[in-house]
């Protein structure tokens, strides 16, 4: 499959990069629809169709396992982690800075909230 990959990677190029002009284009066009016509070219096509459609099955669902797997490590780590936080052993993450009241210096918040009223500023 590599070097198939390769030959039509490398026609490509030459495709893209010649200024061979439009004859050479048909040529090459030409000669690559008798590539993809030929009959050991079709049956390499037909038995990796047929491979995808007898594994694909298996393929997918050894990914959806190996994915529930994943999941199911990531929440064992998440829940083992909060308990040693919960329970002391581990602090968990440390913030470094508090949150603080944007309330100015007469107590009014820049929304017009009185903190200890919870109303608005004039005529709430």
């Amino acid at each position: 499959m590599g070097k198939l990959s390769f030959l039509i990677g490398f026609g490509a190029g030459y495709v893209v990069g010649a200024r061979a002009g439009k004859e050479r284009y048909e040529q090459i066009k030409l000669q690559a629809g008798k590539v993809w016509q030929h009959p050991a070219v079709q049956q390499h096509v037909a038995n990796a169709t047929e491979q995808v459609k007898q594994r694909g099955p298996e393929v997918a669902a050894a990914a959806g396992q190996a994915a529930l797997r994943g999941a199911g490590e990531a929440a064992k780590n998440a829940a083992v982690a909060g308990f040693s936080a919960a329970t002391g052993k581990n602090r968990g993450p440390v913030v470094q800075s508090s949150i603080s009241d944007p309330a100015d210096a007469d107590g009014q918040r820049p929304d017009g909230v009185n903190p200890d009223l919870g109303t608005g500023g004039a005529g709430a």
